[in-house]
């Protein structure tokens, strides 16, 4: 009597496992990039930071250039008669500029990766940065950024601007042309640098940053496939 309740115990523990094991299998994790901050910065002064020269990116060091520590005021390029709007083409993983339907600029770009994906849709540059940290992710997806160049913040209806996405200048690696991001638009440093003297909102003379507004809008930034 009392070897067969031990019996009876022991196989009951043993399905008890079994089932646990079934049912409560471990599940991958995943960065859920639809409820994170992409690229949003720290501050929006816009003031580039002379003493942030070192930058860790996917474990590494690295040392920010000085072409991204330059000081230097924006240039204000005269106003085209046709409309200047951005697109960026996710599939091609390129970016044009255009002035109606002449290009002034195309540039290999680096989208969000599977896990941070760029946003899809229309939207219009609210905010223009010269220069801003930027610190995020995890393990060995971990970034500290700091003086990241040329950044163009974009949003809309349903994509509001505090999820940080942006188009912005990247010295952190140079794989243009292939998704490399947290959800933003990475640019080489010259051609980001080129593009936020030519978009809107225009920023004022011996200011860092620029909000858009009613008499100063942003760029309209079309992202498809």
């Amino acid at each position: 009597m009392h070897k067969n309740f031990l019996l009876i115990l022991a196989s009951s523990t043993l399905l008890i496992i079994l089932f646990t094991q079934l049912f409560n299998k471990p599940t991958v994790k995943q960065a859920p990039y639809e409820i994170q901050q992409a690229c949003a910065p720290f501050d929006i002064s816009g003031i580039p930071d002379l003493t942030g020269d070192v930058a860790y990116f996917e474990n590494k060091k690295i040392s920010v250039p000085d072409e991204v520590l330059a000081m230097r005021e924006t240039a204000v390029l005269g106003v085209s008669s046709e409309e200047r709007w951005i697109e960026v083409d996710l599939s091609e993983q390129k970016l044009i500029a255009w002035e109606g339907n002449t290009q002034y600029m195309q540039t290999p770009i680096s989208s969000g990766l599977k896990w941070w994906k760029t946003p899809t849709g229309e939207f219009r540059i609210w905010i223009k940065l010269r220069a801003t940290k930027m610190e995020g992710g995890e393990g060995r997806y971990y970034y500290n950024l700091p003086n990241v160049p040329y950044v163009m913040f974009f949003e809309n209806d349903s994509v509001p601007g505090w999820k940080g996405y942006g188009i912005h200048g990247a010295y952190w690696h140079n794989e243009f042309g292939t998704p490399r991001s947290h959800g933003c638009v990475n640019l080489p440093v010259s051609e980001a640098a080129k593009l936020y003297d030519w978009a809107s909102p225009t920023l004022p003379s011996g200011k860092w940053s620029v909000k858009s507004d009613k008499d100063n809008q942003g760029t309209r930034v079309v992202i498809h496939e």
